[in-house]
């Protein structure tokens, strides 16, 4: 099992932990949603469950629940700026099967 953060991604997050008192990593899930199945969680966390898998990528701490880990396995996050104000996480998973229309939900 895997999870894995781009440099880009792992540099974006380190400074946004900076900035979160007592964040100390990346929470990464899903959740219901969407006409295709599922959406992306992303948060910073301060805890580990005792449920939770974790992942170190460039030095960055990834905290997985176990409920979203078999829909997630394998992904790579890279954090994109397509320009001056478009920028965010991209999410790159082998499990996804397929995508609702505008991308905001997936099958697993």
């Amino acid at each position: 099992m895997s999870i894995q953060l781009t440099e880009n991604a792992a540099t974006h997050v380190k400074k946004m932990l900076a900035e979160k008192e007592g964040a100390m990593g990346l929470r990464l899930g899903t959740k219901e949603a969407g006409c295709t199945g599922f959406a992306y969680v992303v948060d910073y966390t301060d805890a580990i469950g005792k449920d939770d898998q974790v992942f170190e990528s460039h030095g960055v701490k990834i905290v997985v629940d176990a409920e979203s880990l078999p829909r997630i396995d394998g992904l790579v996050v890279d954090f994109v700026k397509n320009n001056l104000l478009n920028e965010g996480f991209e999410f790159h998973n082998p499990n996804v099967k397929n995508t609702c229309g505008c991308g905001e939900s997936f099958a697993v």
